[in-house]
């Protein structure tokens, strides 16, 4: 893996911690230390989860156009152990040496005295900013937690000395008391994960944003998951979407994002970039069936944008597309699979659908449900101007409607207008391959199996039976 960037290389020690602590059977802690004596800056970023294998730094490869000399020698200082190893083994590797054999240095191991534990700390030293560093390392974290790891308490801590003495800051210790517990599955902590980064204007608020989200009733979320069979070719890949829908009419503090919509991205339990297969899958969505219309997906590195056209100012989209192996580590190397994301994607937005009334209809659903009123007063005019009183009695009974009063017209109108709609919608929450004819507005509850002459009979035997048209 070439690293072309001081704080690339950082992300990716990072991600490496991660993955060392969620292979690790108990609680973990990773801690990222940024000590800062001008004009030098030591980074150590230490984890309590596996020890290292040091193939995973091996793979790494300096790019020397991205990073100059001036800012880092290429040296990684690492020590880590394994809970079953009686030492600490300590090495360095130079990233910057041209012979493998020559870029990894064994140093004298510490002894653990019988001491039963596990981690691994990684330092290298750089010339280098803070806030350089800093912006970068807390967006990852930020992102990170969305996907809500139950087993890794995370810290970013700054050290700075001056004259005055050592002053430490914490930058980033989440300590909030999930309500999630250690059994709750992947897709639901990444659908509290989303909601909290929602709430929180992308995790840039410490709490909820009360007066953006005043109601939970202005969020909505939902998730879809899709899976592959593992094979002797191919690993077991799940796909994981999660879309969060906010209604922000009169937010105060909520930065617009127009008409876009930022897609996040994860692999294997860390932030990646945007797959080319991810971009197919999100441009391939008949987005027209759920009322959007797509004008561009883009890939911005981090995370894909997509544009939309003519949104509501007051919605705005968020979503998060998560690929990992079924097992971890897993067998293959792998890249995110077309139609596993596009069906994920589907299913969340489906899922919406049937969740809340009224969102996401199509085109077709919007354009029929606006004849609903002109529709619902002509029916309601037939029923209140009927002199027949059994059928009055039975549209009324069919509306749950109170008898014992009299009815206005409007209230008439307004329930039938309901179930027009709610028919409408009904039918456009089913797929196009499996949708039938919308169900009846008004249930018939007679036998389905009658003849036809038998129907006309019984519709027109006895006098009192027969249907009086209105005057």
């Amino acid at each position: 893996m070439d690293i072309s960037s001081v704080q690339k290389l950082c992300i990716h020690l990072i991600s490496s911690a991660v993955q060392r602590c969620r292979l690790s059977e108990g609680l973990c802690r990773l801690s990222v230390v940024l000590k800062s004596s001008p004009p030098i800056i030591r980074v150590s970023i230490s984890d309590t989860g596996t020890g290292s294998c040091l193939e995973e730094f091996q793979d790494l490869k300096c790019n020397r156009e991205g990073i100059g000399t001036e800012k880092w020698d290429g040296l990684l200082s690492i020590k880590t152990t394994s809970i079953s190893d009686n030492k600490i083994y300590h090495y360095h590797l130079n990233l910057r040496g041209s012979v493998s054999a020559r870029r990894l240095t064994r140093l004298p191991s510490i002894p653990k005295n019988d001491a039963k534990f596990s981690g691994t700390e990684v330092c290298l030293s750089i010339s280098e900013t803070i806030d350089a560093l800093l912006k970068d390392i807390k967006h990852y974290f930020q992102k990170m937690l969305i996907l809500k790891i139950p087993s890794v308490a995370a810290e970013l801590v700054i050290e700075r000395g001056d004259a005055s003495g050592l002053r430490c800051e914490n930058v980033f210790l989440p300590n909030e008391c999930s309500p999630l517990n250690f059994s709750s599955s992947n897709v639901e902590r990444l659908k509290s994960g989303l909601e909290e980064y929602v709430l929180k204007h992308r995790n840039s608020l410490n709490n909820k944003c009360d007066s953006c989200f005043c109601s939970r009733e202005k969020l909505k979320i939902s998730s879809g998951v899709a899976s592959s069979m593992e094979s002797h070719r191919s690993p077991g890949l799940i796909v994981e979407a999660v879309i969060a829908i906010s209604e922000l009419s009169e937010s105060l503090c909520f930065r617009s994002s127009g008409n876009k919509t930022e897609v996040l991205h994860f692999k294997d339990f860390s932030p990646s970039s945007v797959s080319i297969a991810s971009l197919n899958a999100l441009t391939s969505i008949d987005w027209r069936s759920y009322g959007l219309t797509l004008v561009s997906a883009v890939d911005q590195v981090d995370h894909a944008l997509i544009e939309w056209e003519s949104l509501p100012p007051y919605l705005h989209i968020d979503m998060v597309i998560h690929c990992y192996h079924k097992q971890y580590p897993g067998k293959y190397k792998y890249q995110p699979d077309r139609h596993l994301i596009k069906k994920g994607v589907k299913l969340a937005l489906d899922d919406l659908k049937e969740k809340h009334t009224g969102l996401l209809l199509s085109a077709h659903a919007v354009k029929i449900c606006s004849y609903a009123p002109d529709l619902a007063s002509s029916i309601a005019g037939i029923i209140l101007s009927s002199n027949d009183l059994k059928f009055r009695s039975k549209c009324s009974t069919l509306l749950e409607l109170s008898q014992s009063q009299a009815i206005g017209k409007q209230t008439v109108e307004d329930r039938i207008k309901e179930k027009i709609i709610s028919v409408i919608e009904t039918n456009d929450r089913k797929p196009e391959k499996i949708k039938e004819a919308a169900p009846f507005l008004f249930e018939d509850d007679r036998p389905q199996d009658l003849d036809p002459a038998d129907l006309y009979l019984e519709e027109h035997a006895g006098g009192d039976n027969v249907f009086s048209f209105p005057d």
